[in-house]
C-alpha cells in the first residue's frame, strides 16, 4: 500500500489571443479496485464560464470546461491525493482455460470486450503485420502460456526499444515503433496492445503517473497497457519499465483508443483570422508534475 500527493500543472501558451472552445479533462484519478482517491482539486486559469463532471463510456471521470473571455494562456492544475492498494501484481487465479492462448472468452464476455479486441481502424484488417509477426514468434517461444507470453512480451519491448520523450502527438503505429526500436511510453504501449490483440487478448491503453526514482525532480505523464484475464480482470503491464503494474502506478484514464484516454482535449480559435493577423496560430505546451509518495 502506498500514498501519493500529485501536483500536475499543464500550461498552453498561444502566440496571439484566442477563443477557447470547450475542453475535456481526464485528470481525475480512478477510485476503484487497486487505488482509492482521497482528495481532488482542479483549478483552471482563465476561470471557466462553467464546468460539468461526468463519466464516459470507459468509466473515466471527465470534467468538461467552457469559456467566455479570450486569452493567450490556458493553465490547468490538477492536485490529488491517492492511495494505491496493489502490492503484489500477481496475486490472482485465472479461470479454467485462461492459462493458455488463445483464450476462449465466453460469448457474453466477448461481446463486451469487442472494442478491446479489435485493432484501431487506422491499421490493416487483422492488425499490424509487424505486431502479428512478433506475436507469432512469442507464442512459439512461450509454448502458448498466457502469463509467460505477457511477461516475455513486456521484457522484449523493454530491453529492445529505446525510450524517447514526446509530449505531443498521437502514438506511432506498432510497426514503426518495433522496426525503429524506439518510442515514447504511449508508443510502446500501443505496440504491446497490438501484439496482445493479435493473439486474441483484450487490451486497453491507460494513462496516468508512475512514481519512478524517488530522487528524481521532474516527472511526465505515463502510459501503460492493461490486459483482460478471465478470473483476474484487468491487469497492467508497463513495457517502458519492464514491470507488472502494482502500487507504484496511478491511473487516471483507460480506453481501447489512446485519444480517448488523453488527459486534456480541446481546441482554440484565433480572434483574428490568418488573412487578417498575418501569422498562423502557434501553441507551446509546458507540463510540470510533482509527485510525493510514502509507503
Amino acid at each position: 500500500m502506498s500514498q501519493f500527493n500529485i501536483d500536475h500543472l499543464t500550461t498552453y501558451c498561444y502566440n496571439q489571443p484566442v477563443f477557447l472552445k470547450s475542453h475535456v479533462c481526464r485528470l481525475y484519478p480512478h477510485s476503484q479496485g487497486y487505488q482509492r482517491l482521497l482528495s481532488y482539486q482542479l483549478d483552471v486559469t482563465p476561470n471557466p464560464l462553467g464546468r460539468s463532471q461526468g463519466v464516459d463510456l470507459d468509466g473515466n471521470t471527465v470534467i468538461k470546461l467552457w469559456f467566455e473571455q479570450p486569452t493567450q494562456q490556458l493553465q490547468i492544475r490538477s492536485q490529488a491525493q491517492v492511495e494505491t492498494l496493489q502490492t503484489n501484481p500477481f496475486e490472482y487465479l485465472l479461470d479454467d482455460g485462461g492459462e493458455r492462448l488463445p483464450i476462449d472468452y465466453p460469448s457474453s464476455l466477448r461481446s463486451q470486450l469487442l472494442p478491446y479486441l479489435n485493432p484501431p481502424v487506422i491499421l490493416p484488417q487483422g492488425g499490424d503485420p509487424v505486431a502479428v509477426e512478433l506475436a507469432e514468434e512469442l507464442l512459439h517461444l512461450t509454448d502458448y502460456q498466457t502469463l509467460r507470453f505477457l511477461n516475455d512480451l513486456n521484457q522484449r519491448i523493454y530491453s529492445q526499444c529505446n525510450y524517447v520523450t514526446r509530449l505531443e502527438g498521437d502514438p506511432q503505429t506498432p510497426g514503426i515503433t518495433w522496426r525503429t526500436k524506439r518510442g515514447s511510453c504511449r508508443d510502446v504501449t500501443v505496440l504491446f496492445a497490438a501484439v496482445c490483440r493479435a493473439v486474441g487478448l483484450a487490451a486497453r491503453f491507460v494513462s496516468g503517473y508512475q512514481e519512478g526514482d524517488p530522487d528524481q525532480q521532474e516527472y511526465d505523464l505515463h502510459a501503460w497497457v492493461e490486459v483482460y484475464l478471465p478470473g483476474a480482470g484487468w491487469r497492467g503491464y508497463d513495457p517502458t519499465h519492464g514491470l507488472a503494474v502494482a502500487d507504484g502506478h496511478i491511473s487516471i484514464a483507460a480506453s481501447p483508443y489512446p485519444r480517448s484516454a488523453a488527459p486534456v482535449q480541446g481546441s482554440v480559435t484565433p480572434i483574428q483570422p490568418l488573412w487578417e493577423s498575418g501569422k498562423p496560430l502557434e501553441t507551446s505546451l509546458e507540463t510540470r508534475i510533482h509527485i510525493e509518495g510514502c509507503r
